[in-house]
């Protein structure tokens, strides 16, 4: 990686203003229901305090108004939630505007190794505008800035791009471990490389397959954008999510697979319902017979077979989207077999942040994966090939 990095400069006596992303969910009465990205961050934050900085972290939370403070959207149980995980106090800032008058008298009074939280940036509507003006007035609270948020990368906003103008700005851990893992992956993969794609739709992942038959040896694809493919090799899909403004894009990448000597594999059977509910009646049918009245929600056993068979051997994989209605268990089971197919994998795993993420850790096969993105979107633009805003802003080495 060609950015620095926490460890590139010197942060004793600092103040050093750090960009996480606590975006956590949260239960109707507010509490953290899954800390992971929380955790995340600990690293940096970690090191930051064992090197004498003085820690000043910001995320946002949600989707608030940017009108000022909204309860539900406060990082309040986050800073709580900190403390705990750290075994020290966290002190919050409880602004509205966010940098006011809480946030200037304690970032003044922190001491070297402590640590301190903003309240949620997007209570400020500049930030996902990237007002020079508040990243101004974020800037003026340190002297050192910290970008350890992979999960907005992809944005521009005040946080992640704006205050890398006013201030000295490098990578955090997490941050450098995502670029580091992924771009390898991209650009200097141990071979056989093999990309899954799944999800819904091939409007999503248009940048995605396109950058990706450039590099990879094999592409599987399954989801609900499996049948915009199968739709473009002159098969029926009955009443299969269908995107009919895509299936000449579709065609293109087929025959791209094919002059670049990329193996694209499709499902061969699938699971199909007449109905889009969690206990449709549903049976198994060949690609090629789906019925008119009927919808494919999962790939079929013959497919799984073929995917796992097909992943055998790889040396780096890269998983981005399930392969069904992985939140109906009736349709989950391709997603859990190419899960555990992946945990079995004598090389580089990467599930690209979002959905695949979450059933991966929702399998119990987390800690069998070399790298789980923090960033949905944002991994799915860097798998584009495209530059993010929050990294590009970083200091080169």
């Amino acid at each position: 990686m060609n950015k620095k990095t926490i460890e590139d400069v010197e942060v004793r006596g600092k103040k050093v203003l750090v960009r996480c992303d606590f975006n956590v969910p949260q239960d109707s009465e507010g509490n953290i229901t899954d800390d992971t990205r929380i955790r995340g961050a600990l690293p940096t934050i970690k090191y930051l305090m064992a090197n004498g900085a003085k820690v000043i972290l910001m995320s946002h939370l949600g989707r608030p108004k940017g009108v000022g403070y909204e309860k539900k959207y406060s990082l309040k149980p986050v800073a709580d939630r900190l403390s705990q995980l750290l075994n020290s106090n966290v002190y919050f800032a409880e602004d509205g505007d966010v940098v006011g008058e809480n946030a200037k008298k304690i970032s003044a009074g922190l001491k070297d190794g402590e640590v301190m939280l903003l309240e949620n940036l997007r209570f400020v509507k500049g930030e996902t505008k990237n007002d020079k003006e508040f990243a101004k007035k974020l800037a003026s609270l340190g002297e050192l800035y910290v970008n350890d948020a992979f999960g907005t990368a992809h944005r521009a906003h005040a946080s992640t791009a704006g205050v890398a103008e006013y201030l000295p700005a490098v990578a955090g851990y997490l941050i450098e471990k995502e670029i580091s893992v992924m771009g390898k992956a991209l650009n200097n993969p141990d071979r056989p490389l093999i990309a899954i794609l799944g999800g819904a739709k091939v409007s999503d992942k248009i940048g995605v397959i396109n950058n990706l038959l450039e590099k990879v040896d094999k592409l599987i694809i399954g989801g609900g954008m499996a049948y915009t493919f199968v739709k473009a090799m002159g098969m029926e899909v009955g009443k299969s999510l269908l995107e009919a403004d895509k299936i000449d894009y579709a065609k293109e990448m087929i025959e791209k697979a094919k002059s670049k000597g990329v193996k694209l594999l499709l499902p061969v059977d699938t699971v199909v319902a007449k109905e889009f509910k969690a206990d449709a009646e549903h049976s198994v049918v060949d690609i090629n017979s789906i019925p008119a009245d009927a919808m494919g929600l999962d790939i079929g056993p013959k497919t799984i077979e073929l995917f796992e068979k097909e992943l055998k051997g790889a040396k780096t994989v890269i998983w981005n989207g399930p392969m069904g209605v992985f939140e109906m268990p009736a349709f989950a089971v391709g997603t859990r077999a190419i899960a555990k197919a992946l945990s079995e994998i004598d090389g580089t795993t990467i599930i690209g942040g979002g959905d695949s993420a979450s059933a991966v850790k929702q399998l119990g096969y987390a800690d069998k994966m070399t790298h789980i993105s923090t960033g949905g979107g944002a991994s799915l633009e860097f798998l584009e090939g495209r530059e993010l805003p929050g990294i590009a802003a970083l200091n080169d080495k």
